[in-house]
């Protein structure tokens, strides 16, 4: 598939994500069962999360991924350190639950989330080292990319 073809499809893909949130919210505003309407709408917003998660493939292949400025970076880097963190805590919590709950329903629900929190802290984990890591242009990187291999570094003649 190039290029042209995989946006096409992941816009595809982003309409159908949408048109089910939009279901989802339309079909359960009026259900008095509070688990069937949660449960549901959890779908909803993993739906949402879908099409987030698309988008930021389109933004991928339109090149709409600039490099993060260092002060920007430092920021982002803290609050997806914090991040890994809260869902570190989550897993182990989460873990050490499971095995106590009894209640077939809600165990598979809490491995559900389980499984989210896991595959929260991959996602958070891999998108510092490979972002915030890697794609911060630093005050350094500028002037590396200015004058590096400049013979006489801003000077005339050395």
């Amino acid at each position: 598939m190039d290029k042209d073809q995989l946006k096409a499809f992941y816009k595809e893909q982003i309409a159908l994500e949408e048109r089910i949130v939009r279901m989802v919210k339309k079909s359960v505003e009026d259900t008095e069962n509070q688990l069937v309407k949660y449960l549901i709408q959890a779908v909803a917003i993993d739906s949402n999360k879908h099409a987030l998660l698309l988008n930021a493939l389109v933004a991928r292949l339109e090149s709409k991924t600039p490099f993060i400025e260092e002060k920007k970076r430092d920021e982002l880097g803290r609050d997806i350190q914090e991040h890994i963190e809260m869902e570190a805590k989550a897993i182990k919590t989460y873990s050490e639950l499971i095995p106590k709950t009894d209640d077939p329903g809600s165990k598979q629900v809490l491995e559900y989330i389980l499984d989210d929190e896991k595959r929260h802290h991959l996602l958070l984990t891999r998108l510092y080292e490979l972002v915030i890591e890697k794609e911060t242009l630093t005050e350094e990187d500028l002037w590396d990319l200015t004058w590096k291999d400049v013979p006489w570094h801003g000077g005339p003649g050395g």
